[in-house]
């Protein structure tokens, strides 16, 4: 079993940035991808961005390309998603998740973080 736990979510006014990290722990081992989800209230849960741990492939949501970034340091078991010019619609709990598989598009996702609370106000 992989452990996830995220944060560094807040509250910040709209085109600020923030910082989310994810801490893995236990199988590490097993994880091929790690990502980041978010869901906003009355909202699906939606894929904002994900990293493969060993060659550091990168897929971003349309809604999120060239305002975050998401990174890894595999000497600390953790992933990043740094979020920069953050609007309104951004505001919504973010979900850490990790994957045994590479693909990035059609992988499942094995694990999943608690959650943290990202609150943008205009």
């Amino acid at each position: 079993q992989v452990q996830l736990v995220e944060s560094g979510g807040g509250l910040v006014q709209a085109g600020g940035s923030l910082r989310l990290s994810c801490a893995a722990s236990g199988r590490i081992f097993s994880i091929s991808s790690m990502g980041w989800f978010r869901q906003a209230p009355g909202k699906e849960r939606e894929f904002v961005a994900g990293i493969n741990w060993s060659g550091g492939s990168t897929r971003y949501a349309d809604s999120v390309k060239g305002r975050f970034t998401i990174s890894r340091d595999n000497a600390k078991n953790t992933v990043y998603l740094q979020m920069n010019s953050l609007k309104p619609e951004d505001t919504a709990v973010y979900y850490c998740a990790a994957s045994r598989w590479t693909n990035l598009y059609t992988s499942p996702w094995d694990n999943w973080g608690q959650g943290t609370q990202v609150t943008v106000s205009s």
